[in-house]
This record gives structure tokens, sequence and C-alpha cells, in this order.
């Protein structure tokens, strides 16, 4: 049994063509929303890290009986936080990440003081 094929196969430039443009009109659509997502994880982070900078504040103030307009650094708390802390949005280390200035000031993040921020 001979089997009689008469055309190549293969797909066509066009076809070809158009799976490209398919493609990139879904990467058109997918890479702004991944980049939004990626900044508010980012937030999302940031302002966990502030709340628990600004919970290690007060658990050393109660301990050392501090009042509220006592400055604060970071060598005073680092016994109260676990682990490093820095905002995702570029920080190294604590130091180039958070201001902090008392104990009744709330922790800022130097990196987006404008959306990284504890809620007033």
């Amino acid at each position: 049994m001979k089997n009689n094929k008469h055309g190549k196969d293969g797909f066509t430039f066009v076809e070809i063509m158009i799976v490209v443009a398919i493609i990139g009109l879904l990467a058109a659509i997918a890479i702004p929303n991944y980049a939004k997502c990626r900044e508010r994880a980012y937030q999302a982070t940031c302002i966990n890290n502030l709340q628990k900078i600004d919970g290690a504040i007060h658990a050393w103030s109660l301990d050392m009986r501090k009042d509220e307009q006592q400055p604060v650094a970071y060598s005073d708390i680092r016994a109260y936080l676990r682990g490093a802390v820095a905002c995702p949005s570029g920080g190294t280390s604590f130091e180039d990440s958070y201001t902090i200035s008392t104990v009744e000031a709330p922790p800022v993040c130097q990196r987006k003081p404008v959306t990284h921020k504890l809620a007033d």
C-alpha cells in the first residue's frame, strides 16, 4: 500500500506569524499585570516588616521600661526581630530600608515611604 501525499508537511509562514501575534498579545496583557502584582506583594511584605519592627519597638520599651519619647536604635530592637528585615523594593539591610526614631513614632520605609507605610 502506497501513501500518496501531494502536499508538504509543516506550517506556513502565515500560520506561524498568527501564533507569534497571539503570543505577543498575551504577553502585552500579562506583563503589566505581573508588574502590578509584584509591586503589591512588595508593599504587603514591607508593611508586614513595619508591623514587626513596631512590635519589636514596643516589646523593647516595655521590657526596658522606656517612655514614649525615648529614642530607639536598631541595636536596641535587633534581639526582638526574628531574622533580617529589609524592604523588598531594593533594600539590602535594616539600615538602608527603615528609619526608627522614638518609641511612639512609627517606623518608616526609606525606599517607598508614600506607599509602604503603616495605617494611621
